[in-house]
């Protein structure tokens, strides 16, 4: 099960990718540029699907992360979001406006590509690479924290939805693994 959520992360990553070409496929067949073929409506229906199971997975692993919560104090936070995303988001351009999707050979291609980007993503645990989320509102930060009650220091990547505040705070955590984990907005002052 671990598998499968590890691999609809990856497939996460990519939604915006994912739809920048089916817009291209659309208005290319909608302007006569593609004809409506066996190969295009399977690239359009592939694409869906992919769009779909990528919501499916991060919705699964932000709300339906099976992870005790943790509370944890927040000693130190960097927001990397623009030292991963940007290199990124490149791939997206690059895939999806030069790549002719109507021959068979493109088709297998781009696969080949994204199956090949996809091993080095699930084998490294670059979880925290996903422009989406950024697209959402999120923000990845690289922390030093210590769960509460616990005097040993810890590092982990997290992403939080806004600007994480961390004076005198605590907040709850469902720790996945140290690449890919969610901060919860509720949090309380410290003491309380």
């Amino acid at each position: 099960m671990r598998v499968i959520k590890n691999i609809l992360l990856f497939i996460s990553a990519f939604i915006p990718m994912y739809f920048l070409i089916l817009v291209k496929v659309v208005i290319d067949i909608i302007n006569d540029n593609m004809s409506w073929n066996v190969l295009n409506t399977t690239n359009i229906a592939t694409l869906i699907l992919l769009i779909v199971l990528g919501i499916i997975g991060l919705i699964s692993n932000i709300h339906f992360n099976k992870e005790v919560p943790r509370e944890i104090v927040i000693l130190k936070k960097q927001n990397i979001t623009d030292k991963h995303f940007l290199g990124y988001f490149s791939l997206f351009v690059f895939f999806a406006i030069p790549l002719d999707l109507s021959y068979i050979s493109g088709y297998v291609v781009y696969v080949l590509i994204i199956i090949m980007i996809g091993i080095v993503y699930i084998n490294n645990s670059l979880y925290y690479i996903n422009p989406f989320l950024n697209m959402l509102g999120y923000n990845f930060y690289d922390i030093t924290y210590q769960e509460c009650g616990s005097t040993k220091t810890k590092s982990a990547k997290f992403f939080y939805k806004g600007t994480l505040e961390i004076e005198d705070k605590t907040y709850w955590v469902k720790l996945k693994n140290t690449n890919f984990s969610f901060i919860d907005k509720s949090h309380h002052k410290r003491g309380n």
